[in-house]
């Protein structure tokens, strides 16, 4: 793939799939000889290729070293319009990268979600003064959520397991409750 993940001359905007890795794509590099940089993107690792002054290198890095998947808006230019982009987040700017650019925002959170879930990395969102947070709660690579009530009536073990005992309720003693001591039991023959 060339030009940010379309084939080259296409008119499209940067979309890699996240389900389709490893991808190979060109990304810009203000500081690189030719302005670009070749990226191999892996599950665990990212290689970016690039040369600079004539010298060429290559940084292998794994995807951990990356502080998550960022949902950014992007003002307009003089060559697009307003566009929502999915980058992968570095601690250093020149490290980040492009997974997405569209300038129609409908699928972009599934997409940043996507992404998110396969590279095992936290969602993260640009703020206005250009701070990362993360909108979801955490501990360590667990979201925290509200707990949810199991329905059994479509799970796959509903025929195994009998209706009747959900109906049931645990007996409660309480002060009400007759408790018959020292007495002789009395059964009843026909």
């Amino acid at each position: 793939m060339r030009s940010g993940g379309c084939p080259a001359g296409s008119g499209r905007a940067v979309r890699l799939d996240p389900f389709a890795l490893p991808a190979q794509f060109w990304a810009s590099d203000s500081t690189a000889d030719q302005s670009v940089r070749q990226v191999d993107l892996y599950r665990e690792r990212v290689v970016v290729r690039r040369a600079v002054g004539g010298m060429r290198m290559a940084l292998n890095m794994p995807v951990s070293a990356y502080r998550g998947v960022s949902i950014r808006m992007l003002p307009p230019t003089a060559e697009r319009a307003a566009a929502v982009a999915i980058v992968l987040e570095h601690r250093d700017p020149a490290l980040e990268l492009p997974l997405c650019v569209s300038d129609d925002g409908a699928d972009v959170s599934a997409e940043w979600r996507a992404w998110g879930q396969v590279l095992g990395l936290p969602l993260l969102v640009t703020n206005d003064d250009g701070s990362l947070e993360e909108p979801f709660a955490r501990i360590g690579a667990l979201r925290i959520a509200e707990a949810q009530m199991r329905r059994r009536r479509r799970s796959a073990l509903k025929r195994r397991r009998p209706t009747m005992p959900m109906r049931r309720s645990a007996g409660r003693v309480t002060e009400a409750s007759a408790i018959y001591r020292g007495e002789r039991e009395i059964i009843a023959r026909n």
